[in-house]
């Protein structure tokens, strides 16, 4: 799978999460050479939910930085690469400071998040990255030295939980794998879920519309089925209760001729009778009984 196909997932994955906390940006742009970031961050002064839910990427998103994604373990090449779009971008932040007389200081400055599936002790030490040592931080994020703002993110060292979740979607192998399942169990009322699984099946999708399929797509094809399976078994449950509901309505509106605010109230609460009561229900019993047994008060 190519690291454009990625990419786009990654992007709106991100994007979606990282809404509820601030500005997001995909695929800006930074000076000299036209470099993109894949995502662009700047935290919002009243996010719209505590940037706790979101575990330790609330956490990452506590400052402004660059998100950048990688499908395979990223080469040192590549990392460089990254860091170079985090100075390029600085540099046209202070410019921008500049012109319009305002200070930047260094903790407004932005940090560089590299999101790998894995990182080689290799990779870790050439770059002199480290554990966090004063427990803010949990295992497997490598932060470089601290002027150069910079970590990397081994996602298959995440330890597995919820504050975890939202980074392991984007891992690999098993640690993907157990990362849509856990995300499958989420009550279906989550604020997250619903649209999490979206992204994921319209990514299944768009990985099995390729011609000849590689081992790497038929190993994501597997850990976003299940993704895509439940969104469609939900969708058709949700087909089945609308039609339900409709149904009720026109019973409602045959027996009383129109629904106001009263009958209306006790709609979600008929709906929960088995089909052979709810009928009986309807055409048997007054408007007063109806009121005063389904009444959820």
């Amino acid at each position: 799978m190519t690291r454009t196909a990625h990419d786009q997932f990654a992007k709106q994955y991100l994007e979606e999460l990282l809404a509820y906390l601030g500005q997001v940006q995909t695929s800006r742009d930074v000076p000299s050479e036209v470099r993109q970031i894949d995502v662009y961050f700047v935290p919002a002064a009243t996010p719209a939910t505590a940037p706790e839910n979101l575990g330790v990427l609330g956490q990452m998103a506590s400052t402004t930085g660059l998100f950048e994604v990688f499908r395979n373990p990223p080469t040192p090449v590549e990392i460089r690469t990254c860091k170079l779009k985090l100075y390029s971008l600085q540099g046209d932040l202070l410019r921008q400071a500049r012109r319009e007389k305002k200070s930047l200081g260094e903790s407004d400055l932005p940090r560089l998040w590299v999101l790998s599936p894995s990182c080689s002790e290799r990779l870790v030490n050439g770059f002199g990255a480290q554990l966090d040592e004063s427990g803010n931080w949990i295992p497997g994020i490598y932060f470089m030295p601290e002027f150069e703002k910079t970590a990397l993110v081994a996602i298959d060292q995440l330890p597995a939980s919820l504050n975890t979740l939202w980074l392991r979607v984007l891992g690999r192998g098993a640690t993907q794998q157990q990362a849509v399942n856990e995300l499958l169990s989420l009550p279906q009322g989550h604020p997250f879920r619903r649209n999490l699984l979206e992204i994921l099946s319209n990514w299944r999708v768009n990985v099995q519309l390729r011609q000849n399929p590689n081992e790497e797509n038929r190993e994501l094809i597997m850990n976003l089925s299940p993704a895509y399976l439940q969104l469609r078994e939900e969708a058709v449950q949700e087909g089945v209760q609308l039609e339900r509901k409709e149904m009720l309505e026109d019973m409602l509106r045959f027996r009383f001729g129109t629904i106001d605010e009263e009958l209306a109230s006790i709609i979600e609460t008929l709906l929960q009778l088995p089909r052979q009561e709810l009928t009986p229900a309807v055409f048997n019993l007054s408007r007063e009984d109806l009121l005063q047994r389904f009444s959820r008060s």
